[in-house]
């Protein structure tokens, strides 16, 4: 049956939350410094620091803020097309019925800028090690695809993926990378002996400072390069793609783009408590991998020698073995309980009766509806059409198995150690 409430454990009076923004203050400072001197449009001294200390801190040498992290995937995107591909006409994207290599387990905004750019996206499994693009897999997509010469790559949770493994590929095949770091952060990789950043790996990079990142804007993004040219490009595309002339004057397709000096504010107000909020967001971690030990479930992982997360988000999968049946369709979930055992469902909907707000893992791309008849290329090749009703076996789908049996557990930076533990005892009920 069930889980059900007991006498000892009562719902929290405030919400828990998966992860909402926290403020300190500067912000408003610096919003209030917008409006006194009346740059309250996409220019201003809040634009210029940020992009600036941005910049600097993840070690490249141009940023260009942007009103969305997906804004700076979309001209990411369209730049690296017109990299490979040259300039399209103005009812065309850069990417028209090419082959974009893709990670798979990401939120949709990674990928979504390919069709708006007119290329396919190929997906690319995922790895048990940091659930990010596996190395092999992008290696059998371009002996399947040797035309690709794109790669769009995600860092999910906070974790960097096999950076050093996947960069040699693509340098092998010549393929750019479109670095997604959004929910990375301040997260660091091992390179080559050196520490560097994730939004430093690609050559057209993009961070978020959507609402519930580990600093935010309200909203907000940002494109990250080394290239000069290319960051003019960025800016150029932002604004309508004005041309110099006295008048309105355009001779490409240009974008609302720009960050305002308003959201700026926040974003400059936030800066200063990047590190903080990580270091709070590790005791997130590490309490829960604690409270976890003696269940039958393991935390999203990381290669402690090569990277260091932000751990943006703490999630957990469920051993194999320990998962009730469950079944979901496109909309709904349903499960059957079983002594010892839980699932996503169970658990989310527990947290839900006291409530905290948990999340499911994201979907596959290639489980959405609207990319369901695109390529997914495994270890082994391709994932569509792999098994035979007169021969036994199948193929490895890792997202869909971590997407299956994971769960992202709220990691608010504000909760408290003890709503922690509690939300970690209610977890444990489920497999009573």
């Amino acid at each position: 049956m069930a889980f059900h409430h007991t006498s000892d454990i009562k719902p929290f009076a405030e919400k828990i939350w998966l992860s909402s923004p926290t403020m300190h203050g500067e912000e408003a400072k610096y919003m209030m410094e917008a409006y006194n001197t009346n740059w309250m449009s996409t220019v201003g001294k809040n634009l210029d620091e940020i992009e600036k200390q941005i910049a600097e801190f993840v070690g490249v040498k141009y940023a260009v803020a942007l009103s969305a992290g997906t804004a700076a995937l979309h001209l990411a995107t369209k730049l690296a097309g017109e990299k490979v591909y040259g300039q399209a006409r103005p009812y065309e994207g850069t990417c028209q019925s090419r082959k974009i290599l893709c990670s798979d387990l990401t939120f949709d905004a990674s990928i979504n800028p390919v069709a708006y750019e007119d290329g396919e996206a190929v997906f690319v499994d995922t790895e048990y090690d940091t659930w990010n693009m596996d190395p092999i897999a992008l290696e059998k997509a371009f002996e399947l695809y040797p035309e690709a010469k794109i790669v769009v790559l995600a860092h999910l949770y906070g974790t960097p993926g096999k950076i050093e493994e996947l960069k040699e590929i693509c340098d092998r095949h010549g393929a750019l990378i479109v670095e997604d770091a959004a929910e990375s952060l301040g997260a660091k990789y091992l390179y080559h002996g050196e520490w560097k950043e994730t939004g430093s790996f690609g050559d057209f990079n993009c961070i978020s400072f959507n609402g519930n990142k580990i600093i935010t804007g309200s909203s907000g993004g940002m494109f990250l390069t080394d290239s000069k040219e290319d960051a003019d490009k960025v800016r150029k595309w932002s604004t309508q793609s004005r041309e110099a002339a006295p008048w309105y004057q355009h001779e490409e397709i240009g974008y609302n783009y720009r960050m305002s000096n308003v959201i700026a504010g926040v974003v400059r107000g936030q800066i200063p408590y990047l590190q903080e909020h990580i270091e709070q967001k590790k005791v997130i971690y590490e309490r829960y991998k604690e409270g976890f030990k003696n269940l039958p479930v393991k935390m999203n992982p990381y290669d402690a020698e090569k990277s260091i997360p932000n751990f943006w988000l703490s999630c957990l999968i469920i051993d194999e073995e320990a998962m009730c049946r469950q079944i979901r369709d496109d909309r709904k979930a349903l499960y059957i309980s079983e002594k010892g055992k839980s699932c996503p469902t169970e658990i989310l909907e527990t947290l839900v009766k006291y409530n905290v707000e948990g999340r499911p893992i994201w979907k596959p791309m290639h489980m959405q509806p609207m990319y369901r008849m695109h390529e997914c290329i495994g270890r082994d090749g391709s994932l569509r059409a792999k098994t035979n009703a007169y021969i036994a076996g199948g193929v490895a789908d890792v997202g869909a198995d971590i997407f299956q049996r994971g769960v992202c557990l709220p990691s608010d930076n504000k909760m408290t150690a003890e709503q922690q533990e509690k939300i970690i005892e209610v977890i444990k009920a489920c497999f009573e």
